[in-house]
C-alpha cells in the first residue's frame, strides 16, 4: 500500500496493490459555509472533490503537482462560494 498526504485540506490517499485506494480529508467541516439543503449540496460537492482526486491518484495522474493542488484548492472554494 502507498500513502500520499497531500499539503492541502488534509487529504491522505491510500493506494492498494490491485487498483483500488481510498481517501480521507479534513474538507467536511465541522462549520461548513452552508445551513440545511445547501449544506447537503456543499457536502455532495466535496464528495465529488474527493472522488476525482481519489480517481486521479488510482489512474496515475500526479495529484501532488502544484498545478494539480491548485486546481483542487481553486474547486473547494467554488464549492464553498457556490452554497
Amino acid at each position: 500500500m502507498k500513502e500520499v498526504k497531500l499539503p492541502c485540506y488534509g487529504i491522505r490517499i491510500n493506494l492498494t496493490e490491485d487498483g483500488g485506494g481510498s481517501i480521507t480529508s479534513d474538507l467536511h467541516e465541522d462549520d461548513p459555509p452552508a445551513e440545511g439543503e445547501d449544506e447537503k449540496l456543499y457536502n455532495a460537492a466535496i464528495d465529488g472533490i474527493e472522488s476525482i482526486v481519489l480517481g486521479h491518484a488510482i489512474a496515475g495522474v500526479d495529484v501532488e503537482s502544484p498545478a494539480y493542488l491548485q486546481g483542487i484548492e481553486s474547486a473547494v472554494e467554488a464549492a464553498a462560494h457556490n452554497f
